[in-house]
């Protein structure tokens, strides 16, 4: 397995990666026109193309040993929600470990390959939006050092949804990755 950055050339296998882990995730508790509308606005690979050539948003690939993307985070400079008080932040907007992959330590490690991209950036605090009902990812976030700290509106379609905003300093984060061995795998969304 490698984590590297993307880049443009990546664009076509993100999207279909993107597109797929999102729905495998999300779809049996949503309607197919509501996933469907989202998935048009945010995975076409026109749209990942203008999301991996964006200096405000990094984003980091894992490929298995046949080059085949396998799991990817982004990142994401901006403004945070009000509930996230810790200095300088920056957002794990989307992560993401396809299926037969998940309970191999993966998350872990793309999570540890995120940090560091993070903390090189200058960040301070890491914070992400993470559905209310997707208690898995939760649970993964948890155990990497995140703390639930309020809320905040998604919306996937035409469902107004509540994410769960959790947040976490920059530094712990890596000490607690470091001293934990973690199998299962986070989904986060966006």
């Amino acid at each position: 397995m490698l984590i590297r950055h993307a880049s443009v050339a990546d664009a076509v296998a993100l999207a279909a990666l993107a597109e797929r882990t999102f729905r495998e995730t999300f779809a049996a508790d949503n309607t197919t026109a509501d996933m469907d509308a989202y998935a048009a606005i945010s995975y076409s690979v026109e749209h990942q193309a203008r999301e991996l050539a964006d200096p405000d948003i990094m984003t980091l690939v894992a490929e298995d040993e046949t080059h085949t993307l396998i799991a990817y985070a982004h990142l994401r400079a901006g403004a945070a929600p009000p509930c996230v008080t810790g200095p300088s932040p920056v957002e794990v907007w989307r992560f993401y470990i396809d299926r037969p992959y998940h309970g191999r330590g993966l998350a872990q490690a793309l999570m540890a390959a995120a940090v560091e991209q993070a903390r090189a950036r200058g960040a301070a605090t890491l914070w992400l939006g993470v559905w209310e009902r997707n208690t898995r990812a939760q649970a993964f976030y948890r155990r990497v050092g995140f703390a639930d700290v309020g809320e905040q509106v998604f919306m996937l379609g035409s469902d107004r949804q509540t994410d769960r905003v959790m947040a976490r300093p920059v530094d712990t984060i890596a000490t607690t990755l470091d001293r934990r061995s973690l199998g299962d795998s986070g989904q986060s969304r966006r």
